[in-house]
Parts: C-alpha cells; sequence; structure tokens
C-alpha cells in the first residue's frame, strides 16, 4: 500500500497544523473544514480502515476518544456538543486509508448528515 498523506504529515515531510501530538496519536487542523471545529485525530500506527483493528488495537482507539473528549473540551464544544466521525471504505467517504476521526463542532449538525 502506498504511503498516506497522514504517514507523511507524521514524519514531518508535510506540514500540518498540529493542535495534539504524544507518541502514539497525533490530531491536526483538518485544511477542508466541514464546522468551525474541524480536527483530524490519527493514530500513528497505521492502520487502514475500521474493519482492519484488531483486539489490541483496543486501547489506542479508547485512547482516540479520550483525546477527542479533551480536544472538545480545550476548543469549547464540549457543552454544546460536538461529533466524532469515521468514514470506513470508498462507500462510507474514506479517502484516505489510515483510520482517522473527524472531530466536528461549532454549529448545529442534522441528521442525517450532508
Amino acid at each position: 500500500m502506498a504511503e498516506s498523506i497522514f504517514s507523511k504529515i507524521i514524519k514531518r515531510e508535510i506540514p500540518a497544523e498540529i493542535v495534539y501530538e504524544d507518541d502514539e496519536i497525533i490530531a491536526i487542523n483538518d485544511i477542508n473544514p466541514q464546522a468551525p471545529v474541524h480536527i483530524l485525530i490519527i493514530p500513528k500506527k497505521e492502520i487502514p480502515t475500521l474493519n482492519d483493528l484488531e483486539e489490541n488495537d483496543s486501547r489506542l482507539i479508547g485512547k482516540i476518544f479520550l483525546t477527542a473528549k479533551e480536544l472538545a473540551k480545550k476548543n469549547g464544544i464540549s457543552e454544546d456538543g460536538y461529533r466524532l466521525v469515521v468514514n470506513c471504505n470508498k462507500n462510507a467517504g474514506q479517502t484516505v486509508f489510515h483510520i482517522h476521526f473527524h472531530l466536528l463542532g461549532g454549529r448545529i449538525f442534522s441528521w442525517p448528515p450532508g
């Protein structure tokens, strides 16, 4: 599989506006935001899709959710509400095959998403 844009960002080969980073996770502002707050939360471990998750990834995925909670609070969207979205495969809108979570907030959302 070809190296993803996220892998290149993690290696600092491509610039990005990093809003959080630790040994396992990086979070960046989306370059095409769909809401006033639109942060991509990306595990540094390369996992192409949710279908490729394994049992030993459960702690990492839990940590991503806790990171989303903290980023929502830091960005002032935790009280009004936010979305955490992950797309799996082409028909769901996944365009980069390195799992990532979209933290969206700062506006009212409708369902279904548009």
